[in-house]
């Protein structure tokens, strides 16, 4: 096949050169441009994407073919567009929990329907033909879960193909028979690149297709792929990107991908300081996408040495949302020095558009090998347990009562004082006077709920896992929700 000469936007996405990343960074910067602004947030629902993709069906540059439905009868749209010879075949949210790369897509689709860079798209369109799969799992999307509705986790589908998605995402590769897929995921926050304290923002992975973890032509190409878009990352995301584990999974599609002769390439959205509803990885993936398909369009990846994807630092899973170190723990009378491990944990509500935090202690001792996107250092501090407050009478500043040492407060279910909601913004626990209130005791799966005191004065109250300075502003710190205990 011969190869396309492209003009300087595209020619200007190789990193090899400072004018490659002046225009690397210039895609980056223009990002902005692209971005479909009805998608903001994670728990993206199908209706969303189904209004889109019909805004694209009067556009000459994209086919749209409906290819199947979900168990619930919501439909799977495959995208395509482009002329070239090279098929490349995309899909997104197979776990319905997995979003982030979908909102990317739909932002890749507004890059190509914009007038900008109009001799530049259509030159790296006719060296290639793209097909886009967004959300298969729409059903698991809609109440914000991994698996679809048959309880079924579709990626450990490829053998059997009992789930409708399972056999639509089959058929389409077998029809399209492309020689790069991209198989894009999430992946947890937790995630660290190997013995750093960073997180493993972007994490990426060219399957095995064998127990032997074996390197054929096939695997070869999606290696080299990897490692021309980790070159890129790493201008954006420095130290921040992953090598996924290569452990052969006989029943995932992105294994069968690769034994069945496609390039399968892994892009795994893990996570970023402040980042919780992922839109700067979302950008990422935007970046991280289109330099992958410029370097199969020109097929510059060739060059690549293979040795270099393996320097890539593997995933660990080391980090926490919050850790704080050499605390002083007095038990039966005797001082322990602990370190805490805490993750704060997402709760949906009941529309799965929207959630709240319940934080857990998930581990505590010497976690010196851990990290933490927020530390603490707590030498010279002691845990004092907190204490419960009936509700004041009348208007109250909660900050007083959290220098007193109190984190909850009694909340008759009739009280007009504070209104209930799922989500207590306040940075008080509401207690139900009619349960127990339980003797405090540290250990993993607790809550994390306590004060500390150093040198006999309390300095800092962690509420559900958020650690407050009382010598400072609420509003000045970093605090999402206490709990609602009914």
């Amino acid at each position: 096949m011969k190869k396309i000469t492209f003009t300087l936007f595209f020619c200007a996405l190789c990193v090899v050169t400072l004018a490659g990343q002046d225009m690397t960074s210039m895609l980056y910067e223009t990002y902005g441009r692209y971005k479909e602004t009805t998608l903001t947030k994670r728990r993206v629902k199908h209706s969303q994407i189904l209004t889109l993709i019909n805004g694209f069906k009067n556009n000459p540059k994209f086919e749209i073919n409906r290819v199947g439905e979900s168990i619930e009868g919501r439909e799977l749209n495959l995208i395509s567009m482009g002329t070239g010879e090279i098929d490349v075949f995309l899909w997104s949210q197979m776990h319905g929990d997995e979003p982030t790369a979908t909102q990317a897509i739909f932002d890749i689709f507004n890059f190509f329907k914009a007038q900008e860079f109009k001799t530049e798209k259509e030159a790296m369109l006719k060296n290639l033909r793209l097909h886009f799969l967004p959300m298969l799992n729409p059903d698991g999307a809609e109440l914000y879960q991994r698996r679809n509705s048959l309880g079924v986790d579709i990626n450990r589908d490829a053998i059997r193909l009992q789930s409708p998605e399972s056999r639509v995402l089959k058929r389409v590769r077998d029809s399209i028979d492309p020689p790069f897929g991209f198989n894009l995921h999430d992946q947890s926050r937790y995630y660290n690149a190997d013995r750093t304290s960073k997180p493993a923002t972007i994490s990426y992975l060219a399957p095995a297709f064998n127990y032997e973890k074996d390197i054929n032509e096939v695997r070869a190409r999606g290696m080299q792929v990897i490692v021309f878009m980790n070159n890129i990352i790493q201008n954006y995301a420095k130290g921040q990107v992953g090598r996924y584990s290569d452990a052969f999974e006989p029943r995932a599609f992105g294994d069968n991908f690769m034994k069945w002769g496609t390039s399968s390439i892994l892009i795994e959205s893990g996570g970023y300081a402040d980042d919780r509803e992922k839109q700067e990885i979302r950008k990422l993936n935007y970046v991280s996408i289109l330099s992958a398909l410029y370097t199969i369009a020109n097929e510059s990846y060739k060059d690549i040495a293979l040795e270099d994807y393996e320097k890539i630092p593997r995933n660990d899973r080391k980090l926490f949302d919050l850790k704080l170190k050499n605390l002083t723990y007095e038990l039966n009378g005797e001082d322990y020095i602990l370190d805490l491990g805490i993750q704060r944990q997402e709760v949906d509500n009941k529309h799965h558009d929207d959630f709240h935090y319940k934080s857990l202690v998930v581990d505590q001792g010497d976690l010196s090998t851990y990290y933490g996107y927020e530390t603490f250092d707590a030498s010279g501090y002691k845990i004092v347990p907190p204490k419960k407050s009936k509700l004041p009478k009348g208007e109250f500043i909660y900050f007083d009562l959290l220098k007193k040492g109190y984190a909850y407060i009694d909340i008759p279910k009739n009280s007009a004082t504070v209104v209930l909601k799922e989500k207590n913004e306040i940075p008080l626990h509401f207690w139900n006077p009619n349960l127990e209130f339980p003797d405090f005791q540290l250990e993993p799966g607790v809550n994390p709920t306590f004060f500390l005191e150093k040198e006999g004065e309390l300095t800092h109250a962690l509420i559900n896992g958020f650690l407050l300075d009382l010598s400072q502003p609420l509003e000045n710190q970093k605090f999402e929700n206490a709990l609602i205990y009914k």
